[in-house]
């Protein structure tokens, strides 16, 4: 081989292993990329799971207080009907005052007038 010829072959494969170096430059910071969004999406994951777990938590203790509160109105509902039952009772017999004293209000504006019917003198 020639002179000229070894520097070109030497040259091609300085070019061929400066080339090589590049890719592998490149693809580390490639894989260095990935693993950095691996790591951020298991950051993102974690975060995720744990506002999961505090919501399965907040959910577990709603349907605790509902299950107590659901006791509490079913106690509640025999008072609740009681007292429905005292107001329509009571509602009737504002009625039947009402009637009686209406009634009464007229026999005694009868009765005075009878009297003074009587006082002035006629019949």
């Amino acid at each position: 081989m020639s002179p000229n010829e070894d520097a070109y072959v030497h040259r091609q494969l300085g070019e061929l292993a400066e080339g090589m170096r590049g890719m592998q430059q490149s693809l580390r910071r490639i894989e260095e990329s990935g693993q950095r969004s691996e790591d951020k999406s298991a950051e993102s994951r974690a975060v995720v799971h744990k506002r999961m777990d505090e919501l399965v938590s907040r959910v577990g203790d709603l349907e605790t207080g509902m299950s107590g509160m659901k006791d509490d109105v079913a106690e509640m509902k025999p008072v609740t009907d009681d007292v429905k039952r005292w107001k329509l009772m009571g509602i009737g017999a504002l009625g039947v005052i009402g009637i009686g004293g209406m009634v009464l209000g007229v026999t005694f504006a009868d009765t005075i007038r009878r009297i003074g019917m009587v006082i002035i003198g006629r019949n």
